[in-house]
């Protein structure tokens, strides 16, 4: 497998933080900050780091916002969803898996990411078609906490929400025309959220739900971005726990 490539400040300090394999790191000649702090634990890492000048990391990145730091990396692998499963219950938590169906764009997969890690999941399970795959962009959008959570890429999502009700998880569907609004449920106990991707919603996956929310939107706007969506219910997820004690 060829190197990954990430790019961006978060992105590569938080790789460094969480001991992904980092082959290389090229810094832009004139970057201070945080490029310090990259470089000193590069160092103590072993991991080689080489000042270039700012037009080269352009080239790389391909006119994304690199911030003078990018970086090669030994691929992130997929974790087999028995493997997310053992992770995710030994913890000491209540288990909280993100599932997303037919997530394509690369700015709101990381962005979810982002959310999904903060509020606390244990993992994030994606299908093997129709979904962006772990690039540097999805990297740079998760603000590095694609380095903080495992990610399970799966053949079937049906068959796979079939295997978390097996293993005792609560299935949780966001869908617009859902009757009860998401803080009406009891959203507590281990728990696999499941979010469509962006314009398209879940599809034939609701057959596989235990249970449907939405998003009450009285405004003019009818529907919500989908990781701001995803967001909002993963929030409440975490409010509900530390309400009752179990987060």
């Amino acid at each position: 497998m060829s190197d990954e490539t990430i790019w961006g400040r978060n992105a590569v300090w938080e790789a460094l933080r969480a001991g992904r394999p980092v082959n290389k790191i090229l810094i832009a000649r004139g970057t201070h900050g945080k490029a310090r702090e990259i470089m000193d634990r590069a160092r103590e890492a072993r991991v080689p780091v080489q000042l270039v000048d700012r037009e080269v990391l352009d080239s790389l990145a391909q006119g994304a916002g690199h911030q003078g730091i990018f970086a090669y990396l030994s691929p992130k692998g997929y974790l087999a969803v028995e493997e997310l499963l053992e992770q995710a219950h030994g913890g000491g938590e209540e288990p909280l898996l993100v599932i997303l169906a037919g997530w394509e764009d690369p700015q709101n997969f990381g962005a979810m990411i982002r959310s999904a890690e903060a509020a606390g999941a244990h993992g994030v399970i994606i299908p093997e078609r129709r979904a962006v795959p772990l690039t540097g962009a999805v990297s740079k959008v998760s603000a590095g906490a694609l380095e903080h959570l495992a990610i399970s890429r799966v053949s079937n999502l049906s068959r796979t929400l079939e295997q978390l009700k097996k293993s005792g998880y609560w299935v949780i569907g966001a869908a617009a025309g859902a009757e009860r609004a998401y803080y009406e449920a009891d959203l507590t106990g281990p728990l696999a959220l499941v979010i469509g991707g962006e314009g398209k919603g879940l599809g034939h996956l609701e057959q596989n739900c235990d249970l449907l929310v939405r998003i009450p939107m009285p405004g003019h706007i009818s529907s919500l971005n989908a990781a701001v969506a995803g967001s909002i219910l993963l929030f409440e997820i975490l409010r509900q726990r530390m309400d009752r004690g179990s987060k």
